[in-house]
Order: structure tokens, then sequence, then C-alpha cells
């Protein structure tokens, strides 16, 4: 053989050893892995989508690209354009930050793998989009709301979502009223959990009040709204003091009501007060009762002393308590006089002091003892 043809055949071989072992066949390199975070999108959310390929077989891969399409659920971030080599036995990850631009449903963008020699592999990357939002519910009002009384209200905050929900926290907003906390934070949710936060709300107005649930899903914050209509009517529990077992006598100048005041509500009364209203006047010694504190079924009895002019034929008697929170209430009875008069004034103080007949009896029986006294001295 000539020197010239064995010089052509050993470079040809070498040429192929050099080339023949530099990259495995593209069917050695797979998919093993897709995440996506947050595990399902909302409609306009942002989400960060991974994957994670792996070289199965026994010699390098050498990738020249990777990039992701589609519609529905589309990249916002640019493809990785050089990848390079991708060793035997070796994983490499690669991370798309994607937004869920299309309906509810399942997407499937695909993920795009150029090999430098020659082909590309194709996968289809899952993405679920459910746009069904956090639910609220009160589970705990008063039957009426009352101006300025204190009421507990309780929001339960559940989570129908098939991912968790982070950062849920309930915010009350509107106007005409006050409230504590100001805010509640449950915090994370998994799915079909719950959570609950009681506010006091103290309303001067009848309004509605917004609770306003806040969580995120991933990156992205969601709202909704539950609306709470604020009415003003009469509380069921309330306290009720009723007025029974009342008589009426005259006195000098005036009236004498007994009588029982009995809490017949749900709730204590407290600072209990009871005194003859307008058109009476208030005269000593029981111009005010003071009751106190009037548990539910509790009962006490009473005494208040007036003055009126001839002509009133009943008068009012007023008990007047508070609420827990200090607010001021009133009940009313009409108590009749019927045909009793007061006793004439003649027979009271002439100026507010010692009563006329009293001292006169008082005067007769020391003229009386010092008459005996005497009588007995001169005796002796």
């Amino acid at each position: 053989m000539k020197p010239l043809n064995v010089l052509i055949i050993s470079l040809l071989c070498a040429a192929i050893a050099l080339v023949a072992p530099v990259s495995a066949a593209p069917a050695d390199l797979t998919v093993v892995s897709s995440s996506l975070d947050p595990m399902v999108l909302m409609k306009g959310d942002t989400g960060t989508l991974t994957v994670v390929i792996q070289n199965n077989g026994a010699e390098p891969v050498a990738i020249r690209n990777a990039r992701l399409y589609g519609s529905g659920v589309v990249p916002l971030s640019d493809p990785y354009p050089s990848v390079g080599e991708l060793g035997a036995g070796n994983s490499k990850t690669f991370t798309f930050t994607v937004r869920a631009d299309g309906g509810e449903g399942t997407f499937y963008p695909q993920f795009v793998l150029d090999f430098r020699d020659a082909g590309s592999l194709r996968y289809p990357v899952p993405v679920q989009v459910e746009d069904t939002p956090l639910s609220a519910s009160v589970i705990e009002k008063p039957d009426a709301f009352s101006a300025s009384r204190t009421a507990d209200i309780t929001v339960r905050v559940g989570n129908p979502r098939p991912n968790a929900a982070s950062g849920v926290q309930v915010i009350p907003q509107g106007s005409d009223f006050t409230v504590t906390p100001t805010g509640g934070f449950i915090g994370a949710l998994a799915p079909d959990a719950s959570g609950t936060v009681t506010f006091n709300l103290t309303p001067t107005a009848e309004t509605d009040v917004t609770f306003q649930v806040v969580w995120r899903n991933g990156i992205n914050t969601h709202t909704a709204d539950l609306v709470l209509p604020v009415a003003f009517g009469e509380d069921k529990k309330q306290a009720d003091p009723v007025i029974t077992n009342v008589e009426v006598t005259p006195i000098a100048g005036g009236y004498r009501i007994v009588g029982d005041v009995m809490n017949a509500g749900l709730e204590s009364a407290r600072s209990v007060l009871v005194t003859p209203g307008s058109p009476a006047t208030p005269i000593d010694p029981f111009r005010v009762y003071v009751v106190g504190t009037l548990d539910p079924d509790d009962i006490s009895s009473f005494e208040v002393t007036f003055t009126t002019d001839g002509t009133v034929e009943e008068i009012p008697v007023v008990v007047e308590y508070r609420d827990a929170d200090g607010n001021r209430y009133t009940s009313t009875r009409m108590v009749g006089l019927g045909n009793t008069a007061a006793a004439p004034l003649d027979e009271q103080r002439e100026d507010g002091g010692f009563p006329v007949v009293g001292f006169i009896v008082v005067v007769l029986v020391a003229l009386g003892i010092a008459g005996a006294v005497y009588y007995s001295w001169k005796r002796t």
C-alpha cells in the first residue's frame, strides 16, 4: 500500500474516533418532573413553572436552547438561548415565569429542547387554572342591632380551592360604626380548611359593614367581600325590667308607690334606678330608689314618693338601667292614682322641718311629765 493511502486512512480513523463519542442519542434525554408555584392559578395570576430534565444515557448530550410557548398560559420570561452539554446521568432544571391569560381549565404549554446536532424534545406541561375564590360567612351575630350597643360578629372563611391559600385576613370596611380589632389574621388555609375571626362591632347608625377577605395565591393577591346589613331592632336577649305588685298610698302632701321590679330579659340590667316621672314631682324620702344590678330573673322591691296637682289621675314610673357597655335605657309603666287623695298639707311640716301636730303632742307630754314631777315633789 502506498504511503499516501496509509496516511489518508489513518487521518479518517482519527477523525471518526474524535467525532463519534461526542454525544449520546437525544432519546436518552427525558423530562423527569414539572411543577407550578402556586399549584393552581387563577385568571390573571403569575406563577413559576419548573421543568427538570435528565440524561439517562452513557454519553453527554449537547443542547442548543430551551424555550416554552403556548396559549391560555403564556411565558413571560425569555428562553434559554444557550444551554450546552448535559453529562451522562446528570439533570438540569429550567424555570419559566408564566401568566394565566385564558379562562378556566387545564392548559398544556410546550416545553421545547433543541439539540445542537439535530432534532428536538417537546413536552406538554399541564397547568391548571381555576377561578374559585375563598368563601366567607357570618356564623354569629345578634338578632338585632342597637345604636351604640356593642355586638359580637364572628366571620368564618373557608378554602374551597384545590390548593392552599396564604396570608388570609379579614378587614371590616364601611362607615357609621367602630370595630375592634380593625382586622383579623387567619394565616394559611389548606384545601377544604376554614378559620374564624371575631369582631366587636358598635354601630352608630343603620349601615352596611363589608368584611373584605384578603389572601394570596402564590405571589398574587385576591379579595372577596361579605356584606352584613346592620338594621336596628329589638334585641331578644337584652334586659327587660318589669314593674309588678304596685300599691299607691297617700302621705302628707303627696303619694307613696311601693312595688317590685323584675328583670324578665336574658341579660343583666345594671345601675337600675326607679323614679316617678312627670307630671309627678319627686319628694323626700324616696325621690329616687336605687336598685343596683338585676340579673336575669332577679326581683327587687322599690319605693318612691312624689306629689302632684289635684287633676292628675296617673303618673309614669320610670326604670332607668344600663347594659354592659354603659348604654342607657329606660322603661315606663303608667300607675293610676285611683280615688286616693294626698293627706292635708297642715299635717305636713310647716317649713320642711318638724310637723306642727307632732310638736304639740311633744309639748303636752312634756308638760304632763313636769306636772307629775312637781306634784310628787310637793307631797314630799
